[in-house]
């Protein structure tokens, strides 16, 4: 019978309590993430990801040795996976933003939500803040 090497991981989370003087909340969080010491993290075990396969090799004790096998995307990281889709999702979005009204009466207010729903998926995609697409509305 074949056997398989399986490397499986789960993350764990590392935080930091730390305080920051700035003017807004929002630029002491920007400074929370710009701050690159971590000598006083610690670790939370208690919201441990949940495990998942990290790499797959065939034959005993392959790990990195061999060529890596393809992982069937069930057995993958969830956020990752999430990742993965949303892309796609995001290709679909767009594909029915432009898509003609078809006369409904709120074709202008679905036409703005989805085009904000697109702007703020961009800019998730490329690492970025959300988008200022209007003062007075939220996506």
């Amino acid at each position: 019978m074949p056997v398989f090497t399986i490397e499986t991981t789960y993350r764990l989370p590392i935080y930091r309590q730390r305080t920051y003087e700035a003017v807004t909340a929002e630029q002491a969080c920007g400074l929370a993430i710009a701050d690159e010491g971590w000598d006083d993290g610690k670790s939370d075990a208690d919201v441990a990801g949940d495990t998942y396969v990290s790499g797959a090799w065939e034959g005993r004790d392959t790990a990195y040795s061999r060529k890596v096998l393809p992982i069937p995307s069930r057995f993958g990281e969830q956020p990752q996976r999430k990742a993965e889709h949303f892309e796609v999702l995001l290709g679909l979005l767009k594909i029915f933003a432009n898509a003609p009204a078809g006369g409904l009466s709120d074709a202008a207010d679905r036409r703005w939500r989805t085009d904000a729903a697109i702007a703020k998926a961009e800019t998730i995609l490329a690492g970025e803040g959300d988008p200022d697409v209007s003062p007075n509305r939220e996506i």
